[in-house]
């Protein structure tokens, strides 16, 4: 499979009360173009670290982290910003909504954004809506809905610019176990429909089965990686 994210001997350090803590120690892997990757690991392994890497949010102390063939930190602040925006769709665990916006203006945010039209962007924003089978709620604030319902919604913000890559932060972890698997039925809809690259961090090892790629973390380090050819691993 073709490498579309291709990490290179990254150290991440910080200054904490004038002692260098280092929380990356010379991690390296690969993202195939179209896998179902997962980032495994306890809390606190840096998986979150890594994930902000990719997203261009934390520069590494060293190494190199390319994404389709650039390099990610060869880009100026706004060159990433930018990137970013057009490249990726981000779910997070938490729901970060604009109170005051319908879930249709909500789902749209991220193309109003990104300078496109307000039709346009209620227009994709609808049909983002329609994958997830939420349309019927595109009116009402997203606050009042069920929890499990939220993250659906954030799932389809994340898929309405169709990203090549949707990164996923625990995007289970604040719902039961009926609502977290629907969710992860989605992401593989739409890794397998749709070919989307889905980086998924979890500590679950439940949701392994879904993944062709898995990257294992403990303590900063990459312990071990395993590439499935084709299908998902069970």
């Amino acid at each position: 499979m073709t490498a579309l994210v291709e990490c290179q001997n990254v150290i991440k350090s910080f200054n904490v009360e004038h002692k260098k803590v280092e929380i990356l120690h010379n991690v390296s892997f690969t993202i195939p173009k179209g896998s179902f990757t997962i980032l495994f690991g306890p809390s606190g392994s840096g998986k979150t670290t890594i994930l902000n890497t990719i997203l261009g949010l934390e520069p590494p102390t060293s190494g190199a982290l390319n994404v389709d063939g650039v390099d990610l930190y060869s880009l100026s602040s706004d060159e990433r910003s930018k990137f970013r925006s057009h490249y990726i769709g981000v779910v997070h665990q938490s729901n970060y909504w604009v109170n005051s916006l319908s879930v249709l203006d909500n789902v749209a945010l991220p193309l109003y954004l990104a300078g496109h039209s307000k039709g346009s962007s209620r227009k994709l924003a609808k049909q983002s809506l329609e994958r997830i089978r939420l349309e019927k709620y595109s009116n009402r604030p997203p606050t009042v809905l069920s929890g499990g319902e939220q993250q659906r919604i954030s799932v389809a913000r994340a898929m309405v610019k169709n990203p090549e890559i949707i990164i996923a932060d625990e995007p289970t972890g604040n719902l039961d176990t009926s609502n977290g698997n629907e969710i992860m039925g989605l992401l593989n809809q739409f890794n397998k429909e749709l070919n989307t690259t889905v980086v998924l961090v979890t500590h679950n090892p439940d949701f392994l089965q879904y993944s062709n790629n898995i990257i294992g973390i403990r303590d900063g380090v990459v312990e071990q990686q395993n590439t499935f050819e084709g299908e998902s691993h069970d």
